[in-house]
């Protein structure tokens, strides 16, 4: 009998050359206010429900890219990158030597532009190019005006251009800091690089210090993150995937976020490698296509796992036939729930398959953050258990931002624990990001036994990420 594990299929996104960022060479809220512990709450910040985007009434900045329409969208990227060339000035030479050299040049184009009329970029055509990119070769950056910058505002609003367009100068950034160590360096430690060093600028951006835009803590950053997720490797096993999954991606713009650049100048090949021990990060033969069926077999075998990974004294009860109904002053939650009463978790197995996306067409849309697969389904149902096991260590049930973000936790590190060898079923490349996903869009696994989460969901995923990288006592430490 075939091992049975967890594994993402491979949905490639087919728009051409679509690679934003790249180098060329069911829940409720209760509102809750991000705690003191919060790693994405900073003195100064534009609040939690403030603004975010671009800053009514300041005038554009007076720099000009080349080949512009001089339009809307190119008007948001030249605020952006005069924004970004701004903070560098100032706080490059505390972290990197010599001097900071700013873009020698910016270029926009149009991908929808005839062959005859399109710009030339990095000593190439942009002839449906769907792009933003870094040139090292003259020290410039450019983008797609009419594809690619449009869908991102329009999927994940303008700070998602500001978020690219940071990842760009990161690359240089890199260049003149001499972080790449020659053409050789690994195009994974560029990418993650560039993420935390964009993730340097967001901060300086949520402290309130930018000229021209705002990032609030909440929808602001959530959209953020959303683009990062959607311009992720799909493909672990795919030689040119060097973008990072979701879960990587995330995690360096944290990094920047909450580390400083200091940080981002660390990560190399062993400190990535550091952050993916124990962690399936390629797909092994035979399950790049592979799915569970979410059903009562999975589920049974799951839950059984589940025990041994984190044992607690009184074992909880597994009903497959439905969520828990009429529990004591307890809120039901879908599509899975935890009585703390009767000690039950509940289950409605057929919304958990519609979650796992089993009926749904397998066409993703383009720069989607929907991961969809067993287990973002199955990272509720561990929720769950975890809501049991701090009912076994005698916690607390509810709050968002201390129960529902500790279940985030202790989500992540029985994620960590489905991928050891010895697991049945063992997680596999891609489940991280179908639980980030899950964990982004609608935070069910970061919810409390009443359904509530924090706003926020950067907030969420840093908890998982503790979880993930971290242990039992960590969570519980850092969530009271």
């Amino acid at each position: 009998m075939r091992r049975h594990r967890f594994a993402v299929a491979a949905a490639l996104i087919s728009v051409g050359v679509l690679v934003a960022g790249c180098s060329s060479t069911n829940a409720a809220s209760d509102k809750a206010v991000a705690t003191q512990d919060n790693p994405w709450e900073v003195a100064g910040a534009t609040t939690a429900t403030g603004p975010s985007g671009q800053r009514p009434g300041v005038p554009a900045t007076d720099k000009k890219a080349d080949n512009t329409d001089n339009g809307a969208v190119d008007t948001l990227a030249m605020n952006a990158v005069a924004d970004i060339e701004e903070y560098w000035k100032t706080e490059y030479p505390k972290t990197f030597r010599g001097d900071f050299k700013p873009a020698s040049k910016y270029i926009s184009w149009s991908a929808k532009a005839p062959e005859a009329e399109a710009a030339s970029f990095c000593f190439s055509s942009t002839y449906k190019l769907v792009n933003a990119a870094y040139c090292p070769l003259n020290h410039t950056i450019g983008w797609d005006r009419s594809v690619l910058l449009p869908l991102l505002i329009d999927k994940y609003k303008e700070m998602s251009v500001v978020m690219v367009l940071a990842h760009e100068y990161g690359h240089a950034i890199q260049a003149q800091a001499d972080l790449l160590r020659g053409f050789t360096m690994d195009g994974l430690v560029k990418e993650q690089q560039a993420d935390c060093l964009a993730g340097v600028f967001l901060r300086h951006v949520a402290e309130g210090n930018s000229k021209h835009f705002t990032l609030n803590t909440t929808d602001g950053l959530n959209g953020v993150l959303a683009a990062s997720v959607a311009v992720r490797d799909r493909d672990p096993n795919d030689p040119n995937a060097i973008h990072g999954s979701a879960f990587e991606r995330v995690s360096a713009v944290q990094m920047g976020y909450t580390e400083g650049a200091k940080t981002c100048k660390g990560i190399d090949k062993a400190e990535i490698e550091k952050r993916r021990e124990g962690l399936p990060v390629t797909f092994e033969e035979g399950e790049r296509d592979e799915q569970l069926p979410v059903d009562k077999e999975t589920l049974t075998t799951l839950a059984a796992q589940l025990g041994k990974s984190m044992p607690v004294k009184n074992a909880p009860k597994f009903d497959y036939t439905g969520v828990t109904r009429n529990c004591a002053s307890t809120t039901t939650t879908e599509p899975a729930s935890y009585c703390p009463a009767s000690n039950t978790i509940g289950t409605d197995i057929p919304a958990m398959a519609k979650r796992a996306g089993a009926g749904a067409s397998t066409k993703q849309e383009p720069l989607s953050a929907v991961v969809t697969g067993d287990y973002n389904a199955a990272a509720v149902f561990v929720s769950r258990y975890a809501l049991a096991v701090q009912q076994d260590r005698k916690l607390s049930l509810t709050g968002a931002d201390t129960a529902g973000l500790r279940t985030a936790c202790l989500t992540g590190v029985l994620t960590t624990k489905l991928s050891e060898p010895n697991s049945d079923p063992r997680l596999s490349a891609g489940d991280l990001d179908e639980a980030v996903s899950g964990l982004l869009i609608d935070g069910l696994a970061a919810s409390d036994v009443n359904g509530k989460v924090v706003p926020s969901g950067h907030q969420r995923l840093e908890a998982f990420r503790i979880g993930v990288l971290q242990d039992e006592q960590a969570c519980l430490n850092q969530f009271k």
